[in-house]
């Protein structure tokens, strides 16, 4: 299993929709998960406004995915990014690391655009 390595063959190419923007809740924040072999790839969407980022769900701080529980994403104000392993706090559009062991750190980009009112990959 690989944790999103650019070179990991799970991770799908551009041009795969994802959703319809209209199916992420704003602010919101959807995973998904691509399987290939043995290889694993799992990405996630934020959403704040007309704003949507795509994310690999890693912690930079353990590479531990940042979410326990389907779509758990964010906090309950709706407007960070959660690591629910140690606490960690994220911007949601940059993905920096605001609080936290990982202070300094940012959360690996997954490219992702959205074409029509459907978000795709990048």
């Amino acid at each position: 299993m690989t944790g999103g390595a650019e070179d990991n063959p799970a991770r799908p190419g551009a041009g795969l929709r994802l959703c319809a923007l209209a199916e992420l809740s704003d602010p919101g924040a959807r995973g998904f998960r691509f399987r290939q072999a043995q290889f694993l790839f799992a990405g996630f969407l934020v959403r704040q406004g007309a704003a949507v980022r795509g994310y690999v769900d890693s912690c930079p701080h353990a590479g531990w995915p940042l979410s326990v529980m389907d779509d758990r994403y964010l906090t309950r104000e709706g407007d960070r990014i959660l690591c629910a392993a140690h606490g960690a706090l994220f911007a949601p559009l940059d993905g920096a690391c605001l609080a936290g062991p990982c202070a300094g750190d940012k959360l690996t980009p997954w490219p992702v655009a959205v074409l029509g009112g459907e978000v795709v990959t990048a």
